[in-house]
């Protein structure tokens, strides 16, 4: 049995490189149980590849991780069995109904006949997609196919989510909707491991790490992080986009004068 921690995600020194480029360089962070923790970065900062090492889908380089009390070297099939991951491209097979993706996710996932049938009914009615079970996935709209693959990807009930840009390609109302199922998850218990580009999105957030070039550049609630960029700057307000692109200026003064 794993061990019971009040962090259920823990990194240290976690690092990958792909021959010569180093895509995750040496980052440490604890996720504790019941939080939604945002991840956020500009494309190609090492966010979708830190998200597929934790899930038990690419070895690391070198460092230490723990997903609930799993290690992601030598227990990355247990991880899986304990995660639920909706990744960025989207998986659902457009030729099948809404009912019949959460079938076939439900047989990948081993979930027995009469857990299956309660499992897809409160899929249904907590994604919003109740009625529409026998309408095919392809000519939905984006932000209604979104929440099929959420509805997928917890399925089998799993107590740490993995959402990799999952509000990528949707519109406003969309994105607020399906944070609103996120926050839904939240209050149920559930461990919200989120990506985005999307920087408002991490007012959603419990807390943020910013990661830029594949260095963690900050780690703290939202609030938090605002407060001090204000007494920093002397400002009388700041959004998410100015705390990074602060953070962003003063990463890239200190690797210059690494230099």
């Amino acid at each position: 049995m794993p061990e019971i921690r009040d962090n259920i995600i823990e990194l240290e020194d976690l690092k990958k490189d792909f021959g010569g480029f180093t895509a995750v360089d040496c980052i440490s962070f604890n996720i504790k149980r019941g939080e939604i923790f945002g991840f956020l970065g500009p494309n190609g900062a090492g966010k979708s590849t830190t998200i597929r090492m934790l899930c038990g889908l690419l070895l690391p380089t070198s460092g230490k991780a723990m997903v609930g009390g799993h290690d992601v070297y030598r227990q990355s099939e247990l991880i899986k069995q304990n995660i639920g991951y909706m990744s960025q491209k989207f998986s659902l097979y457009l030729d099948l109904t809404v009912e019949e993706n959460l079938n076939f996710y439900a047989g990948i996932y081993r979930v027995g006949k009469r857990q299956k049938e309660i499992r897809k009914k409160d899929i249904l009615e907590v994604t919003g997609l109740h009625g529409m079970g026998k309408r095919l996935t392809g000519p939905l709209p984006t932000g209604f196919r979104q929440r099929l693959a959420l509805g997928c990807a917890i399925l089998h009930d799993p107590p740490i989510i993995f959402l990799d840009e999952p509000t990528s390609g949707v519109d406003p109302i969309s994105r607020n909707n399906f944070w609103k199922l996120i926050r839904e998850l939240s209050r149920q218990g559930k461990t919200i491991f989120v990506t985005t580009h999307f920087l408002p999105e991490a007012e959603y957030c419990d807390r943020i790490a910013f990661i830029y070039e594949g260095r963690i550049v900050a780690n703290d609630s939202p609030g938090a992080l605002k407060s001090r960029h204000r007494e920093k700057y002397g400002l009388g307000k700041a959004s998410v986009e100015d705390v990074f692109a602060g953070l962003i200026g003063q990463d890239r003064k200190e690797r210059s004068d690494e230099v």
